[in-house]
């Protein structure tokens, strides 16, 4: 039940971060809850889920969304990605728009002015740490002439004060009312779904560039036990060679895997795991409605 003794000027709202895939938006959203609730990697669409973070202070509940990069969807999961984006712009009252400041500044303008947004809009330009000179009043200058964009922030999203200027400014675009979530909550996820998005994550860090788009991770048991919880996972692959790769010579890569997936998992509970994995061939799993439902998408 949310806590309804909540004050008249309380402040509630969805903002919806949105951007190319690897603008930094998992970042940020991790960034300003203080927690890591969205996997990161140098990799490109990494994120493939709507991730909502609940963001509490005072009389002020924003309720962010981390959302896949924006691509050309080639796939029925990419087609499913783009929808979850779709979604979150729908229900958004703020959107953020970040691009990497050394992106080319008319494809930026232009995709944001492409999404035909109807809600306040704050541009991050983000990692700005990277280049020694930025042109900010140029990219203002470049914002500014979209209509639903009210500011234009400079961020590196990996310095920890960045996020207090971003802040400042939803709050003041937030709309009057009450919380839409206890404000103990950190998210709308069940445990099995960041324990799967953990596994994921040692993917793209661990295997090659290719391997990580065509798996999946399904967590098929989630049992607390007295002195610890146990965790069974598949790994999901689209080939048999895939299969071998994710196995390891005498199974020493799926050790490797199970070993920092665990690790991660327990510092995120704060409980010993149990964690088994084991690795499965589902062929072309990405354009299979089955499949995709099975495994989350």
């Amino acid at each position: 039940m949310i806590d309804l003794t909540f004050s008249p000027t309380f402040k509630a709202g969805f903002v919806s971060i949105l951007g190319k895939p690897n603008a930094g938006k998992s970042t940020l959203m991790n960034a300003i809850l203080g927690e890591k609730l969205a996997i990161v990697s140098h990799k490109v669409q990494t994120t493939r889920h709507r991730i909502m973070g609940i963001w509490n202070e005072g009389d002020t509940q924003i309720v962010f969304s981390d959302t896949p990069g924006i691509i050309e969807p080639e796939y029925l999961m990419h087609k499913r990605m783009m929808t979850q984006v779709a979604g979150s712009v729908k229900d958004a009252d703020v959107i953020i728009f970040m691009f990497d400041v050394k992106d080319d500044l008319k494809e930026a303008t232009a995709m944001l002015e492409a999404l035909h947004l109807k809600v306040p809009v704050i541009v991050i330009a983000n990692k700005i740490d990277t280049l020694k000179t930025i042109h900010e009043e140029e990219i203002k200058t470049a914002f500014a002439a979209i209509k639903q964009c009210k500011s234009v922030l400079f961020i590196s999203a990996l310095q920890k004060d960045a996020t207090l200027p971003l802040i400042k400014t939803i709050q003041e675009q937030m709309p009057l009312h009450p919380p839409y979530y206890n404000t103990d909550e950190l998210s709308d996820r069940p445990m099995k779904f960041f324990v799967s998005e953990m596994i994921r994550e040692q993917l793209y860090l661990l295997l090659n560039d290719e391997l990580p788009y065509h798996s999946a991770v399904l967590v098929e048991k989630y049992e607390e036990k007295n002195t610890l919880t146990k965790i069974v996972a598949s790994i999901i692959v689209t080939r048999e060679t895939q299969k071998g790769i994710v196995l390891g010579k005498g199974g020493e890569m799926i050790k490797k895997i199970g070993s920092l997936s665990r690790e991660q998992i327990e510092k995120f509970i704060d409980r010993k795991v149990f964690l088994e994995l084991h690795v499965k061939v589902r062929a072309d799993w990405r354009t299979k409605e089955n499949f995709l439902n099975e495994y989350g998408y």
